[in-house]
């Protein structure tokens, strides 16, 4: 990757400030400007930076492909019509940018970290992207604690990923994998970065997500997890960031640490969410816990109902197993 020092239009940026620019700063930056609706900002960084489908990133925002047209068409006229400048802004106009910088990043990452179509479980190029740019961020703004909070959050999450498919490509999950196949290097860098972050209150959506991750990191197997510290994370960061998705994550937790019916319990509250209507995953973890309690006959059409909005192969193998398992 070819890095240059700002000049000509960002010749106003704070001297002080270790402004280093890459053309995916520049256009991310742009794609996030505030003139922008926040959903639009994300929504075209997936689009122009990484090359995502428009069906792609409809799924990861949870609407329909005809409704993510529209809006990108109306964030790519708006940016005509406006005259957006292709910069990184001005230093005292990072602030109000950097959440919308952050969520387009993360958006990257977890579209790479679980491809949501193909034949693939994961796609490197876009975790790398993800990583890239969070990592150029971070020289930017050193002490924006979210920065670092993100940054942490990718390298605790992706430090699995060699053991998240086992030789003969079967999807593992976390209570299955070997975790002493885990990247400890990044696992040191990432603890290391929610430590510093979490000494200051309060805790931004990206400093509890990590933390989250952390835990999960620090446990030496599947049994010595803390759940309930996870739980108490989730609580924060639905206080701090009310999502449907954190909330179904929240009542998995709930389930592995108070029990199967405790968490299909938490999930029937979130049935008629309607953002999370036909999402794949809420299926599947009603799934398991209903496997859990020997309710076979509704985990299987839980799990089907899985199979029917899961459009990643190596996620839909995994989940035919299960059913296989309970025929």
């Amino acid at each position: 990757m070819k890095l240059v020092v700002s000049e000509g239009e960002d010749s106003d940026f704070d001297a002080e400030l270790p402004i280093i620019v890459d053309d995916r700063l520049r256009l991310i930056f742009t794609c996030c400007h505030p003139a922008l609706s926040i959903e639009s900002r994300v929504a075209l960084t997936l689009k122009l930076l990484c090359g995502l489908t428009t069906a792609e990133i409809a799924r990861g925002f949870l609407v329909s492909e005809t409704t993510m047209a529209a809006r990108l068409t109306r964030a790519k006229k708006k940016i005509k019509t406006t005259h957006i400048p292709y910069r990184v802004p001005t230093a005292e106009d990072l602030p109000e940018r950097v959440d919308s910088v952050l969520s387009a990043i993360y958006l990257v990452f977890t579209t790479g970290h679980t491809a949501p179509t193909g034949s693939e479980l994961m796609r490197r190029d876009l975790v790398e992207r993800s990583l890239e740019l969070i990592r150029m961020l971070r020289k930017l703004l050193p002490a924006d604690r979210e920065v670092a909070g993100l940054l942490a959050l990718i390298l605790l999450t992706d430090a699995r990923r060699a053991t998240r498919i086992d030789t003969e490509g079967t999807m593992q999950l976390l209570a299955d994998q070997d975790r002493t196949q885990w990247d400890h290097g990044a696992i040191v860098e990432g603890v290391g970065l929610v430590r510093d972050t979490l000494r200051s209150r309060p805790a931004g959506r990206f400093v509890l997500m990590a933390a989250i991750a952390s835990v999960h990191a620090k446990a030496q197997s599947w049994s010595e997890t803390d759940w309930s510290e996870i739980v108490a994370l989730y609580d924060l960061l639905l206080a701090e960031w009310p999502s449907p998705v954190v909330a179904l994550n929240r009542a998995v937790a709930i389930g592995l640490s108070a029990g199967p019916s405790a968490g299909l319990s938490a999930l029937d509250d979130l049935a008629t969410e309607p953002y999370l209507l036909g999402y794949n995953y809420l299926a599947s973890a009603r799934a398991d816990f209903l496997r859990r309690l020997g309710r076979d006959h509704e985990a299987r059409a839980s799990y089907e109902d899985a199979l029917l909005n899961c459009e990643n192969e190596v996620e839909r193998a995994f989940l035919r197993g299960r059913l296989r398992e309970l025929s």
